[in-house]
């Protein structure tokens, strides 16, 4: 008998490799063109992603440091996330970026499965999935005149849901120098800068009337929104910008009945929404409230007392939450069954990192990790 040849309709093609990971894509775009083409379409890109985010396909990046100091070389590890493999680290990511900082490498994001890495007057970003690194240009806002020096302070990426377009914000603060001659006291203003990622340029926006102060630890991109910590005349509050209207607004810290100086607030994204973690500066024997803003901030839950941990570092499914222990080593909690678990890697205290993001397909106009130097290493044990 004849073979009987089955042709499946395109869309239904389409449908059923919008739910491969990005390594097997890669691998099919030199099946035939149409399919390379298909691929790097708006719809494909953002149906991939969405069935990514449907079935919480995270993948975990470490940030670390190793050595003696916080002046080592920071690094990322590239975690596994099955739970049997108890999280081991599968290759370490060493990027050139990293190497010349001035100051411990700031990772902002994930949106949408883009990394920005800042330090400084460097930016860029990066997408780890389809391993695409793009250095951003420097800026071409004009400073002041009379300038002494500028400095580059907190960042933050998202995405323009209306245009299609990332952007990159990014406060400056410019010195100007003490002339004692002609009476003039040390002085400094600020400016903010915004980044396209469709134009690859930068321009000059408003400068809010607070300042945005601290490095993330979580993700503070939430939907459209990008979040900061601030400090207005006489308070504390949180600053965000819109990335559709690019526009600054505050909104209050949540009344957590203590002070800033006693305890540790960390702006997160939970779930979809603007979530703040709340816990004390001081002792070992830690206690962690979970606020979220749904209109007005609520306490979602309280986990207590959890004995030899320092600090949280992110959820992970089934509301797990990573911590870093007394002794610097990467530690997961389980709340349903207060469970603490060490999974065997350390880091210099404080410079650990989680980063938990969905794979993605968006491109970013950049060059491969090989042009840009960017080395992956796979991990036996000893380097864990």
């Amino acid at each position: 008998m004849p073979e009987t040849r089955v042709e499946v309709p395109e869309m239904v093609m389409l449908e059923i490799l919008s739910k491969l990971p990005v390594k097997s894509l890669t691998r099919f775009r030199c099946v035939c063109k149409p399919w390379c083409s298909s691929f790097q379409t708006p719809h494909f890109i953002t149906k991939h992603q969405q069935n990514n985010l449907h079935n919480n396909n995270l993948n975990l990046l470490l940030k670390r440091c190793q050595g003696n100091t916080h002046d080592d070389i920071y690094y990322l590890s590239q975690l596994s996330t099955e739970k049997s493999q108890n999280f081991s680290v599968q290759h370490n990511i060493h990027l050139p970026f990293f190497e010349d900082c001035w100051y411990a490498p700031v990772v902002s994001g994930p949106c949408n499965g883009l990394l920005c890495l800042h330090d400084a007057d460097k930016v860029a970003l990066w997408n780890p999935s389809t391993r695409e690194f793009k250095t951003l240009p420097q800026s071409t806002v004009q400073r002041p005149p009379l300038v002494d020096s500028t400095s580059f302070g907190c960042v933050g990426i998202g995405f323009d849901s209306q245009s299609g377009d990332y952007k990159v914000v990014r406060f400056v603060t410019n010195y100007f120098e003490e002339n004692e001659d002609e009476g003039l006291m040390g002085d400094w203003n600020h400016q903010v800068e915004l980044y396209s990622l469709k134009s690859d340029s930068w321009k000059e926006i408003s400068v809010p009337g607070v300042q945005p102060y601290g490095s993330p630890l979580f993700n503070n991109y939430v939907n459209g929104f990008y979040y900061w910590q601030a400090i207005g005349d006489s308070d504390y509050l949180i600053l965000s910008f819109d990335m559709v209207n690019e526009k600054f607004s505050t909104l209050p810290l949540p009344e957590f009945g203590g002070s800033l100086a006693k305890y540790y607030l960390e702006l997160l994204d939970f779930n979809g929404l603007l979530g703040a973690i709340v816990y004390p500066r001081e002792g070992t024997d830690k206690s962690f409230d979970l606020w979220v803003m749904n209109g007005s901030w609520t306490k979602q839950f309280r986990i207590d007392s959890l004995h030899g941990v320092e600090r949280p570092l992110g959820f992970w499914k089934n509301g797990e939450l990573f911590l870093e222990s007394s002794d610097h080593e990467l530690v997961l909690f389980d709340p349903s069954t207060r469970e603490l678990k060490s999974l065997g890697i350390h880091a210099y205290q404080e410079t650990m990192q989680i980063i938990a993001y969905v794979e993605s397909l968006v491109p970013i106009n950049g060059r491969s990790e090989r042009e840009e130097l960017i080395i992956r290493r796979p991990a036996g044990d000893a380097s864990n």
